[in-house]
């Protein structure tokens, strides 16, 4: 038998995400060109890929009862068969019939002939004679902590439940940790940003909450929208559009002013600081260590009539041969991602707490290096796409131990609410840090932190 277009696309984007550790977003929108889907079939296999990612530990979890064995023992193809079956069978109204003869057969041509076959048509018949909630009663039953069991639940690892739950408490907000936990599994509106002084908000899009740049559109392809502009409309989150400004707007531009985009793949801040300083009459250098992100940059740019230099360097390096050259510097630094696992569902698998130190470390010798290269009275933001307390709060501890009276942490919150207007919700954070954290679920953003250091 033949497979349905959308599932195909997304079961290859499931194996390229699983066995080439690919991303989804990059992935996806080549998969569905290639198979030349229509609008329809393209909406379904977003939502087949997405949804499947999303929800993975659950879905593996029950696979696992369904099964009798555990998913390691799994070939690995006819696994993605059945989570894309499993993620059919109970969290869409695709037809069971479709779901599981169309999952058997991608088992049969990619797991190895009929044994495949027999073994998923099995798991999944097993799996759709019960209903959603029985299947959630039975792997939850099993947890051995609470944490295991909401992390169950909701699809996330029980370390990252945990690090939410101590960043909310330290906003107070530990109540908030179901809410947060169930906006990541939610697919976010497409946001968009308008480089200001280059383009302006469409007439029929809707304003965003809180970035002045930022709206969302009624629906519709925004390749669209992109193309038409010339790239000065583009997709970016509202909350990578807040940290961008808040470093560009936290004073007012004085002409001449030097700045520098330290870790810039892809390059979405780096249009939006190069649309700012292109209007404030400033000049924007960029770096990225991959070439093929320092490429993404390059053409990110390239619909900003600003000249932006974009070297391809080890940022330390950077930074350390620009002693005392730049007014505001960004470092927008590799981090575990897990503020962002509503756009990119597959980090939360890919990540562990044994990734924590070396990203913190790595971190700090950014920041270091990036306060080095400022002059006196320059700003610099540090910016993680992840609440994590060692992300965050820990690395700024380290920059006050080390740096004492030469460094001022300056007040991000009240930056944010000048720019996004004074109802957006930012509690203070228990270590008495000046940062700004945004969160999915209270302000429709990834979770985002951005903190601002002057040198003095």
């Amino acid at each position: 038998m033949s497979v349905q277009g959308a599932r195909a696309v997304a079961y290859d984007v499931l194996r390229a995400v699983s066995a080439d550790e690919a991303y989804a977003n990059l992935s996806l929108p080549h998969a569905i060109e290639r198979a030349r889907l229509d609008a329809k079939d393209a909406g379904l296999a977003t939502e087949l890929t997405y949804g499947t990612l999303r929800r993975r530990g659950t879905y593996d979890a029950i696979i696992a009862a369904a099964a009798d064995r555990t998913v390691d023992r799994i070939d690995p193809a006819v696994l993605d068969a059945l989570r894309l079956g499993v993620h059919q069978l109970l969290s869409t109204r695709v037809a069971s019939h479709a779901a599981v003869n169309e999952s058997v057969e991608l088992a049969r041509r990619h797991g190895g002939g009929r044994g495949a076959a027999g073994f998923a048509n099995a798991v999944l018949r097993r799996v759709s004679r019960e209903t959603p909630g029985h299947w959630m009663e039975r792997i939850t039953a099993a947890a051995r902590s609470d944490d295991e069991r909401l992390g169950l639940a909701t699809s996330h690892p029980v370390w990252i439940v945990r690090a939410f739950r101590r960043a909310l408490a330290a906003e107070g907000r530990a109540d908030e940790l179901d809410a947060l936990l169930t906006a990541d599994n939610d697919a976010p509106r497409v946001a968009m940003v308008a480089l200001p002084g280059l383009a302006e908000i469409p007439d029929d899009a809707r304003p965003a909450r809180f970035a002045p740049t930022a709206f969302t559109t009624r629906g519709g392809d925004p390749e669209a929208l992109i193309r038409a502009s010339d790239g000065r409309l583009r997709v970016q989150d509202e909350g990578s559009q807040l940290a961008a400004l808040a470093l560009s707007r936290v004073r007012p531009i004085a002409a001449g002013e030097r700045w520098l985009d330290l870790c810039a793949g892809p390059g979405g801040k780096t249009a939006l600081l190069a649309a700012e300083a292109l209007a404030g009459g400033a000049r924007l250098d960029a770096n990225e260590i991959s070439p093929h992100r320092a490429g993404l940059v390059r053409r990110a740019v390239a619909s900003v009539p600003l000249e932006v230099e974009v070297t391809e360097e080890d940022g330390r390096d950077r930074a350390a041969r620009a002693a005392g050259e730049y007014d505001r510097i960004l470092v927008d630094a590799p981090c575990t991602g897990i503020g962002a696992l509503r756009r990119r569902p597959e980090a939360r698998w890919r990540k562990s707490p044994a990734d924590v130190p070396d990203l913190t470390a790595l971190q700090l010798e950014l920041v270091r290096a990036g306060l080095g290269a400022l002059k006196p009275g320059g700003v610099l933001a540090y910016v993680t796409c992840s609440p994590h307390l060692a992300e965050t709060s820990g690395v700024l501890a380290e920059v006050r131990r080390e740096f004492g009276d030469t460094v001022e942490e300056l007040d991000a919150r009240a930056v944010v609410r000048d720019i996004a207007g004074p109802d957006i919700d930012l509690p203070a954070q228990a270590d008495g840090s000046l940062r700004a954290q945004l969160w999915p679920h209270r302000h429709g953003t990834d979770a985002m932190s951005i903190a601002l250091l002057r040198r003095v």
